[in-house]
């Protein structure tokens, strides 16, 4: 018997199918007739400055290159910019534990965030 991913939600069901191995915890048996391995590419989630009345355009341009991987200057102050005219700015987009991070870095440093979204 192996635990096997049964292609409805997230639940997970034990299955005794000939051929069945480690490697088939994502297979797909519902048709029982061959088995097709799924692979699904984790969500990217974005990391969202909001504007507010109380950060300088220094200090959020400051916080995007300290804490963004990556970031310019020039990059930063663009940001910054659509910031304060749009009212928020995607400041980075990738991996759910990397945006969780620069996340609470901008947000303990002052910045208005929004919450995670996945993509």
């Amino acid at each position: 018997m192996k635990l096997c991913y049964s292609g409805i939600g997230n639940s997970f069901t034990i299955c005794s199918f000939s051929g069945c191995s480690r490697d088939d915890l994502f297979t797909n048996h519902s048709s029982r007739s061959s088995s097709q391995v799924t692979r699904k590419p984790y969500p990217n989630y974005r990391v969202i400055v909001l504007n507010d009345d109380f950060n300088t355009f220094q200090h959020v341009a400051e916080c995007l290159v300290k804490y963004i991987p990556g970031m310019t200057s020039d990059r930063a102050w663009k940001l910054t910019n659509q910031v304060h005219h749009e009212g928020q700015a995607t400041v980075w987009v990738g991996p759910q534990e990397q945006a969780e991070l620069y996340h609470m870095q901008l947000s303990r440093a002052g910045l208005t965030m929004a919450p995670l979204e996945s993509t």
